[in-house]
């Protein structure tokens, strides 16, 4: 007996897309995730414009990630001019980096993730019984906000940063303030990760190369090489390891290794970093259920939680060192040049890659986001759980695949909205 699964819209999610699904005789005969963004056509909005203009442009993609755009498209530019930021301006490109990543990991695991963990519709419904946790939530949101308004000038679509460095550096008084609310809600972080500990996620092993951004030095968010448990490479060679294709159905492309799936994310640093986390950090991921879970997509809800507190470790260490200084932005010498460059956005590494001709205009650009990167990866996740669970009925089967699509996090926004699962 053929099956034909059709839904209609998947919530919770960031962006639209369709699972398209044939079940027959209890065998999952045919998997498709489609997105359903318009084309948007952002490379080829960048061709002919102005080197300086390519972050603003850029972080237009997406408001959820606006600031992981914006320091990749600025590393990419600075790559093909050569620049060399300096280090204080490192340091203030990771706390903003930060603060979009407490922001997001805080959204996404109390609004999107945990009511498929407690049974409800939405943690809304739970406002008046866990009031504590909602409470958390949004103080934890509001940090990041926070952070991320005086570094960037604004909440989304930074303003202060610039090629080569910073247009307004915060001032002592300002960073201490934000060092002492860091201090003040870290326990709310440390308390987000032992929940998220606790849930109890299914039993899914997927085979799945995982990617991120690393460095010797720190927990790798905007500089270092490219890292698996099989390779590593430098990020000026990523079109030699990861390709890009296109489906003539769909609107976002995927990417693949060698034409295999492959995860970028929250797991996918744990996995590659886990000797440069905290003390703290480290102990909750010991305590937790992702270092026998690797390979399981579930287990990203947790390691965004410890992630959390590595956040909010790293943040304070910056804070702690950091007494900023005037710099004014260098001075800029146009030549043609080639630059490429990868960040760690809330969801995984993030490419930005410009070419500039002899007057700075931007001839070719390419932009690789961590969702595309995903795609299949969520494909061949479903393609090992539903098996399991399609003979308990299309509800079962609907919960369970937007469950696991909801753990990758997706931001099909920038990918190119979710789900629709149509039974063929």
């Amino acid at each position: 007996m053929s099956t034909q699964i059709d839904l209609e819209e998947l919530t919770k999610i960031e962006g639209h897309a369709t699972l398209r699904l044939r079940v027959d005789d209890g065998r999952v005969e045919h998997l498709e995730i489609r997105s359903l963004e318009g084309s948007r056509y952002f490379e080829g909005i960048l061709r002919g414009r102005l080197y300086s203009e390519a972050s603003e442009i850029a972080t237009r993609i997406c408001g959820i990630c606006s600031c992981a755009h914006c320091l990749a498209a600025h590393q990419a530019i600075e790559n093909a001019l050569g620049i060399v930021p300096s280090a204080q301006t490192h340091e203030l490109r990771r706390l903003l980096n930060l603060g979009e990543s407490i922001r997001s990991h805080a959204a996404h695991l109390y609004f999107l993730a945990l009511p498929d963990y407690l049974g409800v519709p939405s943690t809304l419904s739970i406002a008046l019984e866990q009031r504590g946790a909602v409470e958390r939530a949004i103080q934890l949101m509001k940090l990041g906000n926070d952070m991320v308004r005086l570094l960037a000038g604004r909440d989304i679509h930074p303003v202060s940063v610039t090629v080569g460095g910073h247009l307004k550096i915060p001032t002592q008084e300002q960073l201490t303030g934000i060092r002492e609310r860091l201090e003040q809600l870290r326990p709310a972080a440390v308390a987000t990760a032992e929940l998220f500990n606790s849930l109890p996620y299914p039993e899914l092993h997927v085979k799945l190369e995982r990617f991120s951004l690393y460095s010797d030095s720190e927990y790798a968010l905007i500089a270092g090489s490219i890292r698996s448990d099989e390779h590593e490479f430098e990020q000026r060679d990523y079109g030699k390891f990861v390709s890009e294709y296109h489906s003539p159905e769909q609107t976002a492309n995927f990417v693949v290794r060698e034409g295999h799936a492959y995860m970028v994310g929250a797991l996918s640093r744990l996995a590659n970093s886990k000797e440069l986390l905290s003390s703290d950090a480290a102990a909750l991921l010991r305590a937790g259920p992702v270092p026998q879970g690797l390979d399981n997509p579930f287990l990203i809800n947790p390691a965004q939680a410890i992630e959390l507190v590595q956040n909010f470790d790293d943040a304070l260490a910056i804070l702690s060192n950091l007494r900023p200084e005037p710099e004014p932005p260098p001075e800029i010498w146009v030549q043609a040049g080639h630059g490429i460059a990868a960040v760690e956005a809330p969801r995984g590494v993030l490419w930005h890659e410009y070419e500039l001709d002899d007057t700075g205009h931007i001839l070719h650009a390419n932009i690789i986001t961590p969702t595309a990167q995903n795609l299949r990866a969520m494909e061949e996740s479903l393609a090992a759980l539903l098996p399991e669970v399609v003979h308990e009925g299309k509800e079962a089967v609907v919960a369970a695949a937007e469950k696991l699509i909801r753990a990758y996090d997706p931001c099909l926004s920038c990918a190119v909205h979710f789900l629709n699962v149509e039974w063929l």
